[in-house]
């Protein structure tokens, strides 16, 4: 069959089966305006819930200030290049050893984009005598490097020490054959619904096994621990995370990331990482946007205490009113309701166009099926105010849930073409 006719027939795939009716609208919305809390969608006034913008560096005065005076003086062009050919510079050096040491490291090294990142990161590190143990809730990110592993792989139940511990007794077992190591990957804040990876008790198991580990820290950078250092320092582990990762997109607000480790590692990372290899370098703007955001990040703890304030309410909040955060520790906290997909749609377009609240919504296959579960973001910029109008509307959702009013087989046509 011809691939665009078997594209074609095959009605967009999981999520692209539901773009007629919800283009512009459950998907790909368009949210307006400069990054607050207040925003304006489908030229409404909506409070969004949805950005992972924790610490509110994205508008913060003197964040855009860098980025205005550092792309007044480089352009969005230099360095052109990628950085092993001619997109090399002391600003990116520098970058690199400020996060080394802010995350206790003896190296770092830039991404010009963390996904692409994570996935060269993990096909760098392993042949195809290695075996790579991972969580089974792990990020699409390291799915997409797992899947280049040309040796085994073994995935464990999320969070389930005791199944880890098994799958390395097994990949124990099948390296003593095939001469390779164990990779460990695992996230410190799963950014679906907040809860953490259990870092304390996998670095335990290094005590009886031989491996190394390499955390996805994306959510956790600049946000976890008393300095931000992240969900490592959170645990009090962070000598023994091996490689460690961290997102610019979310405390800071940029685009990028970075892997910190050991430096002989470091080093052989930077000259065999495809994506950075083949790719440019991170532009200047950025580097040095980066550069001012990690100062702000140890510099400015109130930003990290405003954030955990309003999260803590919120969380708070919806415990005391009955609802379903499941395991949240870390700032995103997700709300769990009950019903089909129908019933999904509708009560979005209800927080949207009735209560002014806009968040993301969650369903099959991404969670079981009867589940709904809505995405609630808080923000340094977020108020207390905020929080309680968010926690009566959800209230008020709830109510017209249990009654039923809510109710439909079909999804309601959103589509803004």
């Amino acid at each position: 069959m011809d691939i665009f006719e078997r594209i074609a027939k095959d009605e967009g795939g999981p999520l692209g089966q539901y773009r007629k009716k919800a283009h512009g609208y459950y998907m790909f919305p368009k949210l307006e305006g400069q990054i607050q809390p207040m925003m304006t969608f489908n030229g409404k006034q909506v409070l969004a819930w949805t950005f992972n913008n924790y610490l509110g560096l994205a508008n913060h005065p003197e964040v855009r200030k860098a980025d205005a005076e550092a792309t007044a003086k480089w352009g969005l062009g230099y360095p052109m290049g990628a950085r092993m050919m001619s997109g090399h510079t002391t600003q990116h050096e520098q970058l690199e050893k400020e996060l080394a040491e802010f995350e206790l490291k003896e190296d770092a090294y830039l991404f010009n984009f963390g996904y692409q990142g994570m996935v060269s990161t993990i096909d760098a590190l392993v042949n195809r005598h290695d075996i790579i143990v991972y969580d089974s809730e792990a990020h699409a990110c390291i799915m997409d490097g797992v899947r280049l592993h040309m040796g085994q792989r073994i995935v464990y139940p999320h969070n389930d020490i005791e199944k880890c511990e098994k799958a390395l007794q097994r990949a124990t077992k099948l390296v003593a054959e095939t001469g390779g190591g164990i990779l460990l990957i695992t996230e410190g804040v799963y950014g679906m619904t907040g809860d953490l990876g259990i870092l304390d008790k996998i670095v335990e198991l290094k005590k009886k096994y031989k491996f190394r580990i390499l955390i996805d820290d994306a959510h956790g950078f600049g946000v976890m621990g008393d300095n931000g250092r992240g969900t490592s320092e959170y645990y009090n582990v962070m000598d023994e995370i091996d490689l460690y990762f961290g997102a610019f997109a979310k405390s800071m607000a940029a685009v990028g990331g970075f892997i910190a480790g050991p430096k002989d590692i470091i080093n052989y990372l930077r000259y065999n990482l495809r994506s950075q290899i083949y790719a440019k370098s991170l532009p200047m703007p950025l580097v040095e946007g980066c550069l001012k955001r990690l100062d702000m990040i140890r510099t400015m703890p109130e930003l990290r205490e405003k954030l955990w304030t309003i999260t803590r309410a919120l969380q708070v909040g919806l415990r005391e009113r009955g609802f379903n955060i499941g395991k949240a520790e870390a700032c995103v906290t997700p709300i769990f309701l009950e019903g089909n997909i129908a019933e999904a749609t509708n009560i979005l377009i209800d927080l949207r166009e009735n209560h002014g609240i806009f968040c993301s919504v969650v369903v099959y296959p991404v969670v079981p099926k009867g589940v709904i579960m809505f995405r609630i973001i808080p923000t340094a910029m977020h108020s207390l105010e905020n929080v309680e109008y968010t926690l009566n509307a959800f209230s008020k959702i709830q109510e017209n849930l249990k009654k039923g009013l809510y109710k439909g087989e079909e999804i309601v046509d959103k589509a803004v073409e």
